[in-house]
């Protein structure tokens, strides 16, 4: 099969398409023929061997990647399955967050993990949903503990993260803030924000509001600076950074849970993906999606052998909402 793999680390150019063997399912493990996939900042933190940190640990390789194949978001069909696999069947539509291997004619996923594709959706707008709705989602619920009637902020709203986060907020009951540059504040209201704030115009951390919960995503200001809009009892979670680097977050991580024993509000960081049970949060995003809560944006599509520049076009950090990866022609 083809696959776009990685053996050393550096810029989107390491990135080539080879011909690899097709992988065989193992026990209670599921072969999936891949229709499309999503790129998000995971993959390029791992393309770049970012942080490093994480390669001394052990996390992602030393010298070399110890992700071959990169590609987190999957949707796709079931090809085959392994002994002991009953909840799905050949022929299946499903989708999936993996931890590596999306960007591939085929991967095989253990069935613990796989879930059925939203029937309201296409392969590529289901591949754009696993991470960035996933993160969204437990940022929210699970370590924000949104509820109805609360007043959230969400900074860096129009991205793949934010997008996501900005709709289960509403789904969820709250009056959502979305904090975005001019060119995207249409696109932010037009998914449910009350209020949206351009950083380019005016500054959120110096405003007069207060809010429950503030998701931080774009990272562009002190852990400091977002607990003055906290209501003393607020939580504050940190999820990305400037264009999705990972120094910059660490370091509002890092200063957020130093202040967290001090201060009366909960400030955390969002350590989502790892807690994360995927099946049962991938079952629960798509009952909103079928109900019409929630819906992936997509800003760009990218054929498959397009990889490289998809991935490259995500790393700049400007794109708004989601990219996506087709492997099918139509």
């Amino acid at each position: 099969m083809k696959a776009f793999v990685v053996r050393s680390f550096g810029s989107p150019d390491v990135v080539e398409l080879a011909e690899v063997e097709t992988p065989v399912p193992g026990d209670g493990e599921v072969l999936v023929r891949v229709y499309a996939a999503s790129v998000n900042p995971y993959d390029w933190h791992h393309m770049r061997g970012e942080p490093y940190v994480a390669r001394l640990m052990g996390g992602i390789g030393l010298r070399t990647p110890k992700v071959g194949i990169l590609g987190a978001d999957m949707a796709g069909e079931v090809a085959a399955v392994g002994r002991s696999v009953r909840g799905v069947r050949p022929g299946d539509e499903v989708f999936a967050l993996l931890k590596q291997g999306a960007f591939a004619e085929y991967v095989c996923v253990p069935e613990s993990v796989l879930a059925p594709k939203p029937a309201s959706l296409s392969f590529e707008q289901a591949a754009a949903v696993p991470m960035a709705a996933i993160t969204a989602l437990i940022s929210l619920r699970d370590r924000g503990n949104l509820q109805p009637g609360q007043k959230v902020l969400v900074n860096g709203a129009s991205g793949g993260v934010g997008t996501f986060a900005v709709q289960l907020a509403r789904a969820f009951g709250a009056e959502v803030t979305g904090v975005c540059s001019t060119r995207n504040v249409d696109l932010v209201r037009s998914i449910g924000a009350t209020e949206v704030v351009d950083y380019t115009a005016a500054d959120f951390t110096l405003g007069g509001r207060r809010y429950d919960l503030v998701i931080d995503i774009a990272g562009s200001k002190s852990a400091l600076a977002c607990r003055r809009v906290l209501t003393p009892r607020g939580a504050y979670v940190v999820v990305g950074g400037q264009a999705g680097r990972w120094v910059q977050p660490a370091g509002h991580a890092f200063a957020a849970v130093a202040i967290s024993p001090f201060v009366s509000q909960r400030m955390l960081m969002a350590d989502v993906v790892r807690a994360s049970d995927k099946r049962a949060d991938l079952l629960t995003l798509t009952a909103l999606i079928e109900q019409g809560a929630v819906a992936p944006v997509v800003d760009r599509r990218y054929a498959f052998a397009e990889v490289p520049a998809a991935i490259r076009y995500v790393e700049e950090g400007h794109a708004p909402a989601k990219v996506v990866v087709s492997m099918m022609d139509r």
